[in-house]
């Protein structure tokens, strides 16, 4: 990697980190069109470079291959540094899993810093769970994450570390990365960590190459999921404990039936009120937690109960709910 790449006398160009979205021009944004448009060079992956053929006639053209990820971001530097404005392009968005941390990775041991020359910037575009998401339903509309099963240059115990907290804690989860040709086992991985705190039948989408000509949607189950086509080019979204299909949608609630009565038109249940937190919120938990630990309960089986860890447990009796209490009140009044 050179270090010393001069600025031309022609002056520095730009770096556009563009995320395409899906793939399909009508999932672009405006603004990633248009720079796309303004760029002298195009540098991407060769699948990615396909995705945008008709917007880059008469430019210049770097191809990279899958693995070429630091190569992609130092040709950027090198035409950057030329005096060209550059369209560094990444399928979904940039900064998820895509170019935008190597680049910066690339540009730091350069010397590069927000004062150079080169200006960067990134523009943002529908990642893969968002797009796979809007296919299928209402998915992610409580807490979600994303975890990528390539151990290519993350290890598998971090990775199975991951899993098996988000299972846990009941996270839906985008899986990116599921398998390959050369990597099947992990799926197996994860559905086996996952079954540890989830039902068999929780409902999982898989959803490949969205908005693509080859888009194909599977709705199936946690115990089954790996026995579905799953690809590099595949999306796997595994519900939590309250996601459902129904009508061929798969939707996660986002609580509001827990304050509300939906078959009432809306009245706010017994023991809540609209616009404050749950009465199994933060401040009622703190209120049953130390009802249950003056009543002889343990640490550790309080610890057990809520599935927290005993140490937090044991410090979040020590603080005084009455102050919490208190201040609460004052807020709402």
């Amino acid at each position: 990697m050179n270090e010393e790449l001069e600025v031309s006398a022609a002056g520095a160009g730009k770096i556009m980190l563009v995320g395409i979205g899906p793939g399909s021009v009508d999932h672009m944004t405006q603004r990633a069109r248009a720079a796309i448009a303004e760029a002298d060079v195009v540098i991407g992956y060769v699948t990615y470079i396909k995705l945008v053929a008709d917007l880059i006639e008469g430019k210049e053209i770097i191809r990279k291959s899958m693995t070429e990820e630091l190569d992609r971001a130092v040709s950027a530097l090198e035409a950057a540094r030329a005096g060209k404005k550059v369209a560094l392009i990444s399928s979904g968005d940039a900064g998820v899993y895509g170019m935008a941390g190597p680049t910066y990775e690339v540009l730091f041991q350069a010397g590069w810093t927000p004062d150079d020359p080169v200006a960067v910037e990134i523009i943002p575009g529908a990642s893969a769970l968002n797009s796979c998401a809007a296919l299928v339903g209402a998915p992610l509309t409580h807490d979600f994450c994303a975890i990528s099963l390539s151990d290519l240059l993350t290890p598998w115990p971090t990775i199975a570390r991951r899993l098996d907290a988000v299972a846990m804690a009941d996270f839906v989860v985008a899986l990116y990365n599921p398998k390959s040709g050369r990597r099947t086992r992990q799926i197996l991985e994860a559905q086996r960590l996952f079954l540890r705190h989830r039902r068999p039948d929780t409902p999982v989408a898989i959803v490949k190459s969205a908005y693509r000509r080859r888009e194909n949607i599977v709705f199936t189950t946690l115990d089954s999921m790996a026995e579905a086509d799953i690809g590099m080019l595949s999306t796997v979204l595994i519900g939590n404990s309250n996601t459902f299909v129904r009508h061929g949608l798969m939707v996660t609630p986002r609580g509001y039936a827990n304050k509300y009565d939906m078959e009432e038109g809306g009245a706010t249940r017994e023991g809540e009120r609209a616009g404050r937190s749950l009465s199994t919120g933060l401040l009622g938990w703190l209120e049953t937690l130390q009802a249950e630990h003056a009543a002889g309960d343990s640490i550790d089986t309080l610890a057990a109960r809520h599935r927290l860890p005993a140490d937090y447990i044991r410090d979040t009796l020590a603080e005084p709910v009455e102050i919490e209490m208190a201040a609460a009140e004052e807020g709402e009044a």
